[in-house]
């Protein structure tokens, strides 16, 4: 039966090894790479279509904005040239000229009108009913045009239409000698459609909407807007305080882009919105799913890992464990197949048939340590043989004939170097029967292992600062003189190695025996030691003890097991499985 070794393995996890470093270096990064490169990207995406959809609505809305005022400029220039050519005119001439510039007059829909300083109307055309009605309304608007201090050019609030309802806009301006005003009037909504119309023409999910000062109505469009009339609504009161710009509000689950401005001369708001992420056309929107062509990479990643997982990496790992296996004497272990790819099984073949070598030449080496160690044994019954029966017995005659001549002497004053020289040879005697004890352990061949053990665990306590404990449990069984020899010695060594490098102060011997193996076992509260990986590590590292405590194991059969921990001290273990037919000790 062959021997081993075994060192307790502590369960640890490797960060070194294959698949651990293949997810921490090539999976976890670019997992995250993915997701930064898609989150971020359609993060950046997003953030930059969304800003240049505002970007786009406030210079659009600026620009409608900039058209309306063209308009109403346009319009003012008009009431403005008739004022001037109406300076100076009677009433007839004021409606001739009227009627010579129908074709400048187009854009008023209810027509011109001439009003003296007193606010008395003159001549009008277009919508006659509308300015008639309009006599004591309009006071107020002649004279800020009259009075030469402030611009000549007045233009209204809007208000509504008497019989229409619409909303309606006037226009003034005084004549050179600001006795005469011409006054023109138009629907609010017409510079409105034109300017609207030509810029916004084609944004069928925006909506749009013009108001005055008094937050009325003036132009809507679309469906976006929930309710135009609100005053909070986002942008309303900005573009009434003559500002420009956009905002973003969130309406269910989208957001919409605000883009408002305001209109000069007027003092009217002008308001879009649209939902941002309908604007981007389809090709922009693929672009924000390019950075999942990532995706087959990382599919690859994973399979590729999954395959050296399966074929390399595990395989290897089982190699290894075959390895320690057969490190420790396990000659059969690499002899399992451990799969995976061509070349891990032709290497696993390489080391099947080295083992056979090993185990070959392991034999060879067993056969020669076993006759050393017969003939050191041998030496050693002979030398204590020797010393017993020569030199113990020739100082045990010196001893005596020392005491004679002292009986001799009496009170001389040599007898008391006679007294000392017995001493010393007592000394000598005792120091002499523990090394014949040590050499040949007469207790071991007469009354067999457990007591031998316990003598030894006695004997070795005294003289040091190690105390020894013994304890024997089951019933004594006689084995081979060779065994009972090899476990004595085993235990020998290991308490010799616990008193001259263990620094401890308590130790213990123990011996169980079972119907099925005999357990040895030495232990002690020393400050431990690292045990090395494999028998081989023992002699480099100066562990010769365990080396020699290994190679008897081996001879015998017997499991040897080394557990330590640094500042905890050391248990050894020697496990001998027991053939059937071993004969009990009576109790």
């Amino acid at each position: 039966m062959a021997g081993s070794f075994e060192k307790k393995p502590a369960l640890t996890f490797s960060w070194r090894g294959l698949t651990v470093q293949l997810f921490l270096v090539v999976i976890l990064p670019l997992t995250a790479l993915l997701l930064f490169i898609t989150l971020g990207s359609l993060a950046l995406h997003q953030q930059a279509m969304r800003m240049l959809v505002g970007e786009r609505d406030e210079l659009a809305v600026r620009t409608a904005a900039l058209a309306i005022e063209e308009q109403i400029q346009q319009r003012a220039n008009i009431v403005q040239l008739l004022a001037q050519q109406a300076d100076g005119l009677t009433s007839p001439a004021l409606a001739d000229l009227l009627s010579r510039t129908q074709s400048l007059s187009q854009d008023f829909e209810y027509g011109l009108a001439f009003w003296n300083a007193n606010g008395i109307l003159e001549s009008s055309s277009g919508d006659t009913a509308l300015w008639q009605g309009l006599e004591v309304q309009i006071d107020e608007l002649i004279t800020q045009t009259t009075c030469g201090c402030g611009s000549p050019i007045a233009i209204s609030s809007t208000f509504l239409h008497p019989q229409t309802g619409e909303r309606i806009v006037l226009i003034l301006a005084s004549s050179p000698d600001n006795q005469r005003v011409a006054a023109g009037s138009f629907s609010a909504a017409g510079p409105l459609h034109h300017s609207l119309g030509e810029i916004f023409s084609g944004q069928q999910l925006a909506s749009f909407l013009v108001i005055d000062q008094e937050r009325d109505i003036l132009y809507q469009t679309g469906q976006v807007l929930p309710d135009g009339t609100r005053p909070d609504h986002p942008g309303i009161t900005e573009a009434l305080q003559g500002k420009s710009g956009t905002t973003y509000v969130k309406v269910g689950r989208d957001e919409h882009v605000v883009a408002y401005s305001s209109v000069g001369l007027v003092n009217w708001g002008l308001i879009s919105e649209e939902p941002w992420e309908t604007v981007t056309s389809p090709t922009l929107r693929m672009t924000q799913l390019a950075p999942l062509a990532l995706v087959p990479a990382l599919l690859l990643a994973l399979l590729g890992l999954w395959f050296g997982a399966r074929q390399v990496v595990q395989p290897l790992q089982r190699l290894e464990a075959q390895a320690a296996r057969l490190s420790w004497g396990d000659f059969q272990a690499i002899a399992e197949p451990a799969g995976g790819i061509a070349e891990i099984q032709r290497l696993q073949a390489e080391l099947a048939h080295m083992a056979q070598k090993v185990q070959a030449a392991q034999r060879s080496l067993h056969d020669y340590i076993g006759v050393i160690t017969a003939a050191q044994e041998e030496e050693r019954r002979r030398l204590a043989r020797e010393l017993h029966d020569d030199t113990i017995q020739s100082l045990v005659a010196l001893k005596q004939r020392a005491q004679l001549a002292q009986l001799e002497l009496g009170d001389n004053p040599a007898s008391d170097a006679l007294a000392e020289l017995s001493t010393l040879t007592e000394q000598s005697i005792e120091n002499l029967r523990r090394l014949t004890r040590a050499l040949r352990p007469i207790y071991l061949e007469d009354l067999g292992l457990t007591t031998a053990l316990e003598m030894l665990a006695s004997e070795t306590g005294p003289g040091t600062d190690l105390s020894v404990s013994y304890a024997c449990q089951g019933v004594e069984r006689r084995l081979e003189p060779e065994t009972e020899l090899t476990l004595y010695r085993m235990a020998q060594e290991a308490l010799n190695n616990v008193v001259r490098h263990a620094q401890a102060s308590h130790a213990e011997v123990n011996i169980q025996y079972t119907p099925e193996e005999v357990i040895l076992q030495v232990s002690d509260n020393g400050r431990g030691f690292v045990v090395p990986k494999s028998p081989a590590e023992f002699s480099p590292s100066g562990h010769f003890g365990l080396l020699g405590l290994n190679e008897r194991a081996e001879l015998i059969g017997a499991k040897l097991t080394i557990e330590s921990t640094v500042g905890k001290g050391t248990c050894l273990t020697v496990s001998l499985p027991l053939p059937p037919s071993t004969e009990s000790l009576p109790s």
